[in-house]
């Protein structure tokens, strides 16, 4: 007669060896049969969220995902928002920066959906899998299939439900749900298998505290850069500006010997009308190159990791600045440039977005892509009021002129360093200053609260 199985004492054999004991039943359960999907990490957090009475998500929320339509062809700057991938970098998805689409497109019974309600909850499921944020608005919004669009029921509020995915149980749940070879992706129909503890109304009313006081800092801070901005169209007198943009522009032979460009885009009068009312202020005008110095420290790749900047870290809608950690083997080609606090950061890739941003932390082996020109301070010309000057939609519009190539458009690093740039008074440069610090300020305060929020979400289920 053989002895009854004694799990503890197995595993107590077992104990510090990646080896875990998994019963049959789970297999059926799970369908998987994946070692990765049973690490002894993976199967301690499902225990403890076992011991925190957790739930399946979908008690909790509606499951669905964005639009399916191929719609690429009807995208545009400026219509009702539609959120990819991409866009999902930031807690509340109205500070991303996403591409559009027309109102008409966006009324579609297909697209019916995919349309976005306040408090929904946006998780990636393509691509940067486990990306989070909340919709915190009503105004029209749309997505596309990879977001999974996390409705509410009147269980759990949304605020609760964003930080847990946020939190290191959610992400490991999720990350362990995630299939395929290639084209990796988390299908819907995991969602049911992703627990979540049934937290109550006390501490779920803690939460949303905290993340509405963390909205409102954001809202102070963007309200404090429109301030900043509005300080410097007035000054120059372009508020509400617009060129004329005749149709017809008159250039002579020297003009087309000297750009080198024979292009009819190159030439339109509205860059002449944005030229005249830039150097027309009553201060004066310098170019960039003389008032900033260009940084071309290039990296030595002697250590084994560097935290590095993209294009994509660039948050075009707030003009802050992230990096990732990462392997010096796996560094693009592209990313060369030593980058320190108080570098201002112009992309030269699309330059018309607006990805303009000031390293306003520190991080040691720092380091950027080569596509963007990088400056520092060298006179008295504040970083601040640059970086509002050149994300001004004036100056945004202006920078297409030097645009080389149609799907992918670039500048130079010398389009950028012979911008005219207005010669401001000192006292409308400290204030545009000071705002944007205080705006910098905001946010960051925003962040801390939203991470402490996280915390103790973490912490609730480890108690």
């Amino acid at each position: 007669m053989s002895s009854p199985f004694d799990e503890a004492k197995y595993n107590a054999l077992l104990k510090g060896l990646e080896v875990s004991v998994v019963r049959l039943s789970e297999l059926e359960r799970t369908s998987r049969i994946d070692s990765e999907f049973y690490k002894k990490e993976n199967l301690n957090i499902q225990k403890l969220l076992e011991k925190s009475d957790s739930k399946p998500l979908t008690d909790f929320v509606h499951v669905s995902d964005g639009n399916h339509m191929s719609i690429s062809d009807n995208f545009c700057e400026k219509g009702v928002p539609y959120y990819r991938g991409q866009d999902i970098h930031d807690f509340f998805i109205e500070n991303a920066n996403p591409i559009c689409i027309p109102e008409s497109v966006f009324k579609m019974p297909t697209m019916l959906r995919s349309h976005l309600q306040k408090n929904d909850v946006l998780l990636s499921i393509v691509g940067t899998i486990g990306g989070v944020s909340l919709v915190n608005t009503n105004a029209n919004a749309t997505c596309s299939c990879k977001l999974a669009i996390l409705r509410p029921k009147a269980r759990c509020n949304a605020d609760t439900i964003a930080l847990f995915l946020q939190s290191k149980y959610g992400q490991n749940q999720i990350k362990k749900f995630i299939r395929g070879a290639v084209q990796m992706g988390f299908i819907l129909e995991d969602v049911n298998q992703i627990n979540i503890p049934n937290f109550s109304t006390d501490f779920q009313q803690k939460i949303e505290s905290l993340v509405k006081s963390a909205h409102a800092k954001l809202a102070e801070s963007k309200s404090l850069y429109a301030q900043a901005e509005d300080t410097l169209l007035c000054e120059l007198g372009l508020k509400d500006w617009q060129p004329k943009n005749e149709a017809v522009s008159i250039k002579s032979f020297s003009d087309f010997a000297s750009s080198g460009r024979l292009d009819a885009e190159y030439y339109q009068s509205k860059y002449d009308e944005i030229e005249n009312a830039v150097k027309s202020y009553k201060g004066g005008y310098d170019f960039v190159k003389n008032q900033f110095k260009q940084n071309v420290d290039v990296c030595d790749y002697s250590e084994k990791a560097y935290n590095y900047i993209e294009i994509g870290d660039i948050n075009t809608g707030d003009g802050l600045a992230s990096f990732n950690l990462v392997e010096t083997d796996e560094l693009p080609d592209n990313a060369k440039r030593v980058v320190h606090f108080g570098d201002v950061l112009i992309s030269k890739v699309r330059p018309y977005r607006g990805a303009v941003a000031i390293i306003n932390f520190e991080a040691e082996n720092l380091i950027a892509s080569g596509a963007f020109t990088t400056l520092h301070e060298k006179s008295d010309y504040k970083k601040e009021v640059l970086q509002v000057l050149l994300r001004t939609q004036i100056y945004k519009e202006w920078l297409l002129k030097w645009n080389v190539g149609s799907s992918y458009p670039v500048i130079k690093d010398e389009d950028i360093l012979n911008l005219p740039a207005p010669l401001l008074p000192p006292k409308i440069q400290e204030q545009i200053a000071e705002l944007i610090q205080k705006s910098f300020a905001l946010r960051a305060e925003s962040k801390r609260l939203l991470e402490e929020a996280k915390k103790m979400v973490e912490a609730e289920i480890e108690k």
